[in-house]
């Protein structure tokens, strides 16, 4: 998940896209070291599940996904399957990574299957049409869309659930969007901010807020460690094809901290990513999406030489990817210095 990069644009100190990662692969790899997993598959997952994420994250990705509509849309994950399997240009041989059937089926299906049994889109892609990078890649490769990944990708998809948590509390706090106080009423969270006050009165608020954070990070991960061997001597799974096929995650929260977690998403969606000041912001992150992609269509030369090889040859929607790959693979920062440097516009977000 991005939100935390939404608010990190009111101040340059606040998380990024990298650190967000790290954070996941932290996480994700001690889940995986407690319950006996593949330690470096989970990290590879972990560290891979917003490669395709655009700059200023969901605002951006909805912006770019619009530039598209008429060539195909865009959809991150489908964009991350498309960095390691073609985009990426390191080997002779091929193009992409040179990466395991294990990573890319975890990559593509980290959330969960992407269709039900009767092959109808399913979950984030509920009502709409799988992008064709990730159909055709499946296709080709069994990736078997209508079933769970590995525990491992489950594991990463879970970690990111926890760190964003934790970590879009924190950020809240940091960028004032909401105060120490307004979390007492929080399930998990109100809990531990209590403890934490009645055994340190006198701490000082910057070490509240971080051992509090630390400790709800620390209790969710106790909790998916205790659900998922709960299940496991449920459903007894032998091979990893058993864990595919059932019929729900192996890695999950208990029934109480999946609840909590939900009630927490509500107080930060209103408080913190529908906040007025980060909507504001994002209004003006999708304009830059926007006045990009136009710019780039309409003006390949402004990108850089090696983007525009064998550009005038392409079909119109392929030079649309193309636009749409130079754009997805920015930061937030180059986003608004490119956007300085074609328009001659004073920073937007001053």
């Amino acid at each position: 998940s991005t939100h935390s990069y939404e608010a990190a644009l009111l101040a340059d100190f606040i998380r990024t896209r990298l650190t967000h990662s790290i954070e996941v692969a932290q996480i994700a790899r001690s889940i995986a070291r407690t319950l006996r997993l593949d330690e470096d598959l989970t990290e590879a997952l972990a560290l891979a599940h917003d490669l395709g994420h655009t700059p200023f994250g969901h605002a951006g990705e909805r912006a770019l996904d619009e530039c598209m509509r008429p060539y195909g849309g865009f959809d991150h994950n489908a964009q991350a399957l498309r960095i390691v399997t073609r985009l990426e240009r390191r080997y002779a041989a091929f193009d992409g990574l040179n990466l395991t059937w294990e990573t890319l089926e975890g990559l593509v299906k980290h959330n969960g299957p992407l269709i039900d049994r009767d092959g109808n889109p399913t979950g984030h892609y509920r009502g709409k049409t799988l992008p064709v990078a990730i159909t055709d890649f499946a296709g080709a490769n069994a990736l078997a869309l209508d079933t769970f990944a590995s525990a491992e990708a489950q594991v990463a998809a879970i970690a990111d659930d926890i760190a964003y948590n934790a970590h879009d509390i924190d950020d809240g706090l940091r960028a004032g969007l909401f105060d120490v106080i307004d979390l007492g009423d929080l399930p998990l969270v109100g809990a531990i901010l209590a403890q934490v006050v009645s055994q340190y009165p006198n701490l000082e608020r910057s070490r509240l807020v971080h051992e509090t954070v630390r400790r709800v990070i620390s209790t969710m991960v106790e909790d998916v460690v205790s659900e998922t061997g709960r299940r496991v001597r449920r459903f007894s799974p032998q091979s990893v094809d058993d864990v595919h096929r059932l019929d729900q995650p192996l890695v999950a929260f208990s029934a109480q901290f999946a609840e909590n977690n939900r009630v927490l998403q509500q107080f930060l969606s209103r408080r913190m990513y529908r906040h007025e000041k980060v909507m504001r912001i994002m209004e003006k992150a999708q304009r830059v999406i926007r006045d990009l992609f136009e710019a780039y269509l309409s003006q390949p030369q402004l990108m850089p030489k090696e983007w525009q090889a064998g550009y005038d040859a392409l079909s119109s929607e392929r030079k649309a990817r193309v636009v749409c790959d130079f754009i997805a693979g920015m930061t937030d920062r180059f986003a608004l210095d490119e956007h300085r440097r074609l328009f001659d516009l004073a920073p937007l977000f001053r």
